[in-house]
């Protein structure tokens, strides 16, 4: 007698991978990025003088910042919202304007600091290639 042996199959259960909670993370995670990177980028706290004119801009910004540190009692000086040093401005702003010269670069300085200081910092940046320097101000508020 012959005896059918019937093999028997085995199903193997694929198992489910669930994407939702990971989606949900990196939405969440997206989201607060969108909400601090602003907050992050204009952390140099500059106090500027008042003035009526508006800055019209569509490029990234090239920002020089300019700031009286009473913990060290002299001016520091921000490139982009990065510490630099007055003999390294210059230099630094040319590797960023490589081939755009067209771009301006602005000027934030606390309204305690000399215009004299001002000016030598602007003296440096048009040494350096920067054709067009504008200085910023924050607008004039009437109470």
């Amino acid at each position: 007698m012959n005896r059918v042996r019937k093999r028997r199959t085995r199903r193997f259960a694929m198992p489910e991978l669930t994407l939702t909670p990971l989606i949900d993370t990196a939405l969440t995670l997206l989201v607060i990025f969108m909400v601090t990177a602003p907050m992050v980028q204009n952390s140099i706290k500059v106090d500027l003088p008042q003035g009526n004119a508006k800055e019209v801009h569509d490029q990234q910004e090239l920002v020089v910042s300019m700031i009286f540190d009473e913990k060290i009692n002299k001016i520091a000086y921000y490139f982009n919202s990065y510490p630099i040093e007055v003999a390294e401005l210059g230099e630094a702003v040319k590797k960023a304007l490589y081939g755009r010269d067209d771009l301006p670069v602005y000027v934030r300085a606390d309204q305690s600091i000399s215009y004299g200081k001002v000016i030598e910092a602007v003296n440096q940046l048009k040494e350096s290639g920067v054709r067009l320097v504008a200085m910023s101000t924050r607008s004039i508020t009437t109470s």
